[in-house]
């Protein structure tokens, strides 16, 4: 059986403020970091780690996020590929809904033949064969 994806909003609730989605999320790390749950993400996750905390500058609270959700899926991070961008322009017609990173972490998902996802994104809610698992639900 296929893991299933982490998107990039678990691990950010996971460390952000007093929010209702901060305990589920702290419960889906909690499950990747004892090998309660097979997770993988990609390296696009990251990046968006990066963005978000560099743009709202707050630096050093992306790093410690980016540091501490890179050692817990060390080994379960997967390259984005030429095929996989390819991919992305293809569904990018299928789901003009979706956001352009959401798309990537679909054709990866596509290319993995993994076909669910952790996440509060409802976009994934509107494509067959994706199953979006929210953190409450997990």
């Amino acid at each position: 059986m296929a893991p299933v994806f982490i998107d990039t909003n678990i691990p950010m609730y996971a460390a952000g403020a007093s929010h209702p989605l901060k305990e589920p999320s702290q419960r889906v790390i909690l499950a990747v970091a004892t090998g309660k749950l097979d997770a993988v993400t990609d390296t696009e996750v990251f990046q968006e780690i990066l963005y978000r905390y560099i743009h709202i500058k707050e630096v050093e609270k992306g790093f410690q996020v980016f540091d501490h959700f890179h050692r817990i899926m060390v080994g379960r991070i997967l390259p984005i590929e030429e095929l996989d961008i390819l991919k992305t322009r293809e569904l990018a017609e299928q789901y003009p809904f979706l956001s352009p990173r959401d798309l990537i972490h679909l054709a990866v998902m596509n290319h993995y033949r993994i076909k669910e996802i952790i996440s509060t994104d409802k976009g994934f809610d509107n494509v067959p064969g994706i199953q979006r698992i929210p953190p409450s639900e997990y």
